[in-house]
């Protein structure tokens, strides 16, 4: 097996597609629970007219629950990539487009706004942890090597997505908690 065709495993890709796929439906599953919180950080962006915040507080969601279920099926995940580069390609578009305003104070509206990670807001981090996303797309939506799946590469796919969903929880976290640092250090 040669380095490259690491690149191409379907452990990887699978792995990755069921990573972000359980991060687009747990976002877009906190999006639709506290719809009143994420109309009203969708309004901090400053971005959108007022009279469209309320049907974007359904349609960003859906969007995001689409991309992530295409993405659990080798079938679909191609269209799901697609959908969630563009998807990604706008959020991470409008954290950037208010931090170069000087608008930091936002909350990002990733999910998780009364648990989780509460309180995050935009940084130049969450852009560069989207821009990760993003640079994972090709792998998940790549045709994969030809080879037949033995048990224990479903256990290896397991073991990865929950290695990877742990890794993007500890940077959400890092991401969430590096504005309090700083406030402390400059107090």
């Amino acid at each position: 097996m040669t380095p490259l065709s690491l690149l191409v495993d379907p452990v990887l890709s699978y792995a990755l597609g069921a990573a972000l796929s359980v991060v687009f439906l747990y976002g877009a599953w906190q999006k639709l629970r506290e719809r009143e919180e994420f109309a009203g950080i969708l309004a901090n962006y400053r971005l959108l007219p007022a009279a469209t915040v309320d049907g974007m507080t359904y349609l960003l969601p859906l969007i995001e629950a689409t991309a992530g279920s295409l993405l659990l099926f080798q079938a679909t995940r191609l269209p799901g990539a697609l959908l969630a580069f563009a998807l990604l390609l706008v959020v991470t578009s409008a954290v950037a487009i208010n931090l170069v305003r000087g608008y930091s104070e936002i909350e990002c509206g990733c999910g998780g706004f009364s648990g989780g990670v509460s309180g995050q807001t935009i940084t130049w981090g969450l852009v560069l942890r989207n821009i990760v996303l993003i640079a994972a797309l090709p792998w998940i939506a790549a045709e994969s090597v030809a080879r037949e799946l033995v048990w224990i590469d479903y256990a290896t796919v397991a073991c990865a997505t929950l290695a990877l969903l742990g890794l993007y929880a500890l940077v959400s976290q890092l991401l969430a908690t590096q504005p309090r640092l700083d406030a402390l250090r400059n107090s």
